[in-house]
């Protein structure tokens, strides 16, 4: 049985943004990341002093990762570049996938230090997209044919990963080599949902390993259980288009949701007036940092 709870947390961030996706945090110093990736925009927030900043990108950037105290990694339509931290400045360090009609999407590191990303069509074409691994300077192309890649995350001990396919509606598991992040095995269906329950947006593992997926369309953070792929939880935002999660705060245990408004015309904006707004949940959750990419 699910259990339901109302919205009890905050608007981190106010700005409506087109496409509010792959949020972050840096723990070291404190600060969430997250992109507006149709607006070409990477946006910070210091938690503890409020400070909100925006850089302009010269791509439709989807994620970024800590590297180390100087450097960070983004991924985006162009490839893989690593961010200076002291200027923004950005260094292309591999093409991803070389194919203009497509854009990276959602994406996490893995406990080995490798990157997976998902790439889409830029007008979601259907089984255009792909997810890689990424490591050490090699792309590996791992499951070909999704039509929107979303959901990617790690079970706390590396040996498992989850994806989904928005647009199908499905959610998969892994068996993973906790050494590299590359598959041991097929992947094996996990849960499959009709749209009216929202699509399987971004998520993350908590520390029992459990998932907790934004719900496009929903307005919803959902938890499911990672062997029997049962929904434990439901947890409402202000926002239908709920698009990515991420843990926050000294102890990560915080969780930060993304959302947009993405093809919604007018009179749809009006009745969601939260739409592409950045929340905190409210609710105390068991966290874990994300691992840094290694270069």
């Amino acid at each position: 049985m699910t259990t339901e709870t109302e919205f009890a947390g905050r608007v981190l961030f106010d700005q409506a943004l087109e496409l509010g996706e792959g949020p972050s945090y840096d723990p070291d110093t404190g600060t969430a990341w997250w992109f507006n990736i149709l607006g070409r925009e990477l946006h910070s927030l210091h938690l503890d002093s409020g400070k909100h900043e925006i850089q302009s990108l010269p791509f439709l950037g989807s994620v970024l990762a800590r590297v180390d105290g100087e450097r960070q990694v983004v991924a985006s339509d162009q490839g893989l570049f690593l961010r200076h931290r002291a200027d923004g400045r950005f260094e292309k360090l591999l093409t991803i996938e070389d194919n203009p009609n497509n854009r990276s999407n959602d994406g996490r590191v893995h406990q080995s230090g490798a990157l997976w990303i998902g790439t889409m069509g830029r007008k979601a074409a259907e089984k255009a997209g792909s997810i890689y691994h990424v490591a050490r300077g090699k792309v590996t192309r791992l499951i070909p044919g999704v039509t929107i890649p979303n959901a990617i995350c790690f079970a706390p001990d590396g040996a498992t990963a989850y994806y989904s396919d928005t647009m199908a509606n499905r959610l998969y598991k892994v068996a993973l080599d906790p050494a590299t992040g590359l598959p041991t095995a097929e992947p094996e269906l996990l849960a499959e949902e009709g749209q009216a329950q929202g699509g399987f947006d971004g998520a993350v593992c908590d520390a029992q390993g459990r998932l907790w997926i934004a719900r496009w369309g929903a307005g919803a953070v959902d938890v499911y259980d990672p062997e029997s792929g049962q929904r434990l939880e439901r947890h409402r935002l202000p926002a239908s288009q709920t698009s990515c999660p991420a843990f926050i705060g000294a102890k990560a245990d915080r969780l930060l949701v993304t959302s947009a408004y993405e093809g919604m015309d007018a009179a749809a904006r009006q009745a969601d007036p939260h739409a592409g707004q950045t929340f905190e949940l409210g609710r105390p959750v068991e966290g874990r940092f994300e691992p840094a990419y290694i270069v």
